[in-house]
């Protein structure tokens, strides 16, 4: 069985813990191990975060006020887009340089990088936006829903 969940959230604040908490309802439905459902939840809340503080700057002449969420879970991984429509980011595909230790800002892709198996950060193609998505193997509890009917 798999699961796919897309939404489409506007830049505010209270949208972030809109989608953790739809991730982690999934999962737990889902029957998906605690430990990995924070992991994913964490990072899903700094990609997040990210979209609604840098995604709505102003690209050709327009202003973005939304960005997009999406979540599969299929078999034994789970993967989450978070997509924007702002700047996009000045380095693609490049290693995110870790925030000094004193800095209020600047570690959630570091930490993105540090919670999921494999980060994939890039540009979208066209006008703009950046693109962050990421995958984790997932561990099962041992009465969970999807892998007893399988």
């Amino acid at each position: 069985m798999s699961i796919w969940w897309s939404l489409h959230l506007r830049r505010e604040a209270a949208s972030v813990s809109l989608a953790r908490r739809l991730l982690l309802g999934t999962m737990e439905t889902a029957g998906v191990d605690p430990d990995v459902s924070y992991d994913l939840s964490v990072a899903l809340t700094e990609a997040c975060a990210n979209a609604v503080e840098h995604g709505g700057d102003t690209v050709h002449g327009c202003t973005s006020e939304a960005y997009r969420v999406t979540a599969y879970l299929d078999g034994e991984k789970c993967r989450i887009e978070v997509a924007d429509s702002g700047p996009g980011f000045a380095r693609p595909q490049a290693r995110p340089v870790p925030a000094r230790p004193d800095a209020e800002h600047g570690r959630g892709l570091c930490l993105i990088e540090e919670l999921a198996d494999h980060v994939h950060i890039g540009n979208k193609p066209g006008p703009g936006g950046a693109v962050v998505s990421f995958d984790k193997i997932l561990k099962w509890r041992d009465n969970s829903p999807l892998m007893t009917a399988s």
